[in-house]
């Protein structure tokens, strides 16, 4: 394939990436089996200076193909787009990740969905697809309305507006009009982005027809760390812009904050001798994370009797993994001080990005 003109491209795919050796050159294969017939197109991979011969591996690719890499010093999401986007020639700009897998027609359908309908920015549903068991549990959950509060996000048969979109395919004006992803934001600059889209009068939409597999966590480990991060980000988002992208995402520091003080009043009324007030404090927590449990459980049925019974005994665990880790950094996020930027983020786990 010649290397396009660098002028009035169609589409620019964007990439944000750093020490993907394992999974580049796969990624690399999946755009290249895109339809791009009639289609001018460019590659910008914004690298976050790979150590592990990723940026080798794009290097050789660029050399037949119109894909190139962008220096990316600050090492984060966010800061990646930005350098890419601003070096792009598209009319639309088209986000992609390393750890997804597309159907060959999904640039075509971003193109043709945004066009259809005239949207600031489209996008398909964020299905995830795993072969490893606990990995299959978390794309259960991830799928499930209790476990992600019913976001229409991960509805794999919703079109219509949403609040967030995964990935996501903008024109280019769009970033003209409203700026850039915010690079104070280690997680959530998608959400935050989509929010200010969103309160400017944009429109944000989803069609199944963009369909693409997010390959999620593969480890109970990695997925706390990610959801702790994602909860201390989002406190920045709302502390930005005074309000939340959706209530929903108050539910699990809520929960986790109403344990930690239940079990403190208990322990304390229970120490001063206020032997009946600390018993009450005890029922109350008793209660919540009774009624908690009864909805996991039932959560936890419901999801295995779609995705296979044999994921049953672990679900409840991974359930409980996303909400309170989401929670934990939540309360972290808020107790941390007036400001959640990088700067002042307090440890390296909530500003590292790890898969």
């Amino acid at each position: 394939m010649k290397r396009m003109s660098a002028q009035s491209l169609d589409i620019s795919i964007v990439v944000p990436c750093r020490n993907e050796r394992r999974h580049i050159r796969a990624f690399l294969e999946s755009v290249l089996r895109q339809d791009f017939s009639g289609i001018s197109w460019e590659v910008l991979i914004a690298d976050g200076m790979s150590n592990d011969g990723t940026r080798a591996v794009i290097e050789d690719y660029s050399r037949e193909y119109p894909m190139r890499v962008i220096n990316n010093d600050e090492q984060i999401v966010s800061t990646g787009l930005n350098k890419a986007i601003r070096e792009a020639q598209g009319r639309y700009i088209v986000r992609m990740d390393v750890h997804t897998t597309y159907a060959s027609d999904y640039v075509r359908q971003c193109l043709r969905v945004a066009e259809e309908t005239g949207a600031d920015n489209v996008g398909g549903p964020w299905v995830p697809q795993s072969e490893e068991y606990i990995g299959r549990a978390i794309a259960a959950v991830f799928q499930s309305p209790f476990g992600t509060g019913g976001a229409k996000a991960h509805d794999p048969n919703y079109e219509g507006i949403v609040d967030t979109v995964y990935l996501g395919c903008w024109p280019r004006d769009v970033f003209r009009r409203i700026g850039y992803f915010d690079a104070q934001l280690v997680r959530n600059q998608d959400d935050e982005f989509n929010l200010r889209l969103r309160r400017s009068g944009g429109l944000v939409w989803q069609s199944p027809s963009i369909v693409s597999f997010y390959h999620p966590r593969s480890s109970l480990r990695a997925l706390f760390r990610q959801y702790m991060q994602y909860g201390y980000w989002k406190v920045a988002v709302i502390r930005k812009h005074r309000m939340p992208a959706s209530y929903r995402h108050l539910v699990p520091g809520g929960f986790v904050f109403a344990n930690c003080i239940l079990a403190v009043m208990a322990s304390g009324l229970w120490l001063l001798g206020l032997n009946y007030l600390s018993a009450t404090c005890a029922l109350w927590w008793l209660i919540l994370d009774s009624v908690y449990l009864g909805f996991c459980v039932a959560a936890s049925l419901l999801a295995a009797r779609t995705h296979g019974w044999v994921l049953l005994p672990v679900l409840p665990v991974v359930f409980a993994a996303y909400h309170i880790s989401y929670g934990y950094g939540f309360l972290r996020g808020i107790f941390r001080s007036h400001r959640t930027t990088r700067r002042d983020a307090s440890h390296p786990v909530f500003t590292e990005l790890t898969r």
